[in-house]
């Protein structure tokens, strides 16, 4: 989860990924910021995050994000 939050950071360093629970209800991310998140997460983790995952509940906190991270490593 650590690394996770660090690899946030460095995409969007003006946010507490550590307590924020609303970064896409609260506008916080943009599409933008997204599409940086999925490709950071894809390639950090040597994932593939489909569409289907591209949800706001699934990107609205870094503990939902890494969540999705575990989810995916699994399949």
């Amino acid at each position: 989860m650590e690394e996770l939050i660090e690899l946030l950071s460095e995409i969007k360093d003006d946010v507490d990924f550590e307590t924020e629970t609303a970064l896409i209800d609260d506008g916080i991310l943009d599409s933008f910021d997204i599409l940086q998140i999925i490709s950071a997460l894809n390639d950090e983790y040597d994932i593939s995050i489909p569409a289907s995952e591209i949800v706001p509940d699934n990107f609205n906190s870094a503990k939902s994000l890494y969540d999705m991270v575990v989810r995916l490593q699994e399949d």
